[in-house]
């Protein structure tokens, strides 16, 4: 039988990052890019919080509950750019990586927290947005190690021995 320490660090899938976006200022729209350029002391090059130390240099939300998002809050379609995060990706489970070390290409991030949604999704998705995004608004993450994220990425549980 698997201790709870080794199911928590038995995680195989991979996830690929479908969307990438910053914002300059608070209440700015979302600039959607390519890659984007991160470094422990700058967190996001050109993102609102840009420069700040402490836990949210990258927010990080999971396509899989756009669909859950938008049916919770009445809507077709929810977008990334509606959920105000940074990187949006696919194909693993954001939840299951709290507290870990991840890696996004060469990239290394420690996850930090979960991302809680803000009173500002009652503007975006209207009544009752906020609740439609609880347990749904992705994780926070500090960045490790500087580099580059660019679309297409891997995003994987970084194994430490």
């Amino acid at each position: 039988m698997l201790t709870l320490k080794q199911l928590l660090n038995t995680l195989p899938q991979t996830g690929t990052i479908e969307w990438i976006g910053i914002r300059s200022e608070r209440r700015a729209p979302m600039s959607t890019m390519q890659s984007v350029s991160v470094s422990p002391a700058v967190g996001l090059e050109g993102d609102r919080y840009q420069g700040r130390t402490g836990e949210r240099h990258v927010t990080l939300v999971q396509a899989e509950h756009l669909a859950a998002i938008a049916s919770f809050s009445g809507r077709d379609i929810v977008s990334p750019e509606d959920l105000r995060r940074n990187i949006l990706v696919r194909g693993i489970n954001l939840l299951a990586l709290k507290n870990q070390r991840i890696l996004i290409g060469d990239v290394e991030l420690e996850v930090t927290g979960l991302c809680h949604p803000c009173s500002r999704m009652e503007e975006t998705l209207g009544s009752g947005g906020y609740n439609a995004m609880r347990g749904h608004g992705g994780i926070t993450a500090r960045v490790l190690s500087a580099g580059r994220i660019t679309l297409g990425n891997s995003l994987k549980l970084q194994r430490v021995e």
